[in-house]
């Protein structure tokens, strides 16, 4: 076999290389890749079933509700437009407060309850996820528009 050969396949061979590994990279950031989805969106069906994602919004007062067997906890996420159930097995961030920003990761179940296996609870007074802060603000928006 000439040089050039050897030279031709030793390329061809890393750039076969390179494809299958940037292939695995892009096959593991889709299986980890999580959206964010508002009630309103869920009530929309914009939301997917059977795949994780997460929802956020505010924590509708007099919501929450701690079962019997002390570890599940039921609460409503609202963007004051729509509302979805959840329901949360675990203990909760010490910041979780009813009419606080909340952002809870799970599936929408058949019963179009959520799921949660996570929730994050915003950490001071002023801060809100961008995308619950905009969600809020579009259904806001939306409700006065009805309204008027």
């Amino acid at each position: 076999m000439k040089p050039r050969h050897k030279r031709f396949l030793l390329i061809g061979g890393g750039l076969t290389t390179l494809a299958v590994a940037a292939g695995l990279v892009l096959s593991a950031f889709q299986k980890n890749l999580v959206f964010f989805f508002t009630p309103s969106q869920i009530a929309a069906k914009e939301a997917p079933t059977g795949k994780r994602f997460r929802i956020g919004g505010m924590v509708e007062a007099g919501s929450v509700k701690r079962q019997a067997d002390g570890v599940t906890v039921r609460f409503v996420v609202t963007d004051t437009a729509k509302v979805v159930p959840v329901e949360f097995r675990g203990s909760l961030p010490d910041l979780f407060r009813e009419g606080k920003g909340v952002v809870a990761q799970g599936q929408l179940g058949q019963d179009g309850v959520f799921q949660a296996d996570e929730v994050l609870a915003k950490h001071d007074e002023n801060y809100m996820p961008p995308e619950a802060k905009h969600a809020v603000d579009q259904a806001q928006k939306a409700a006065k528009t009805v309204i008027q």
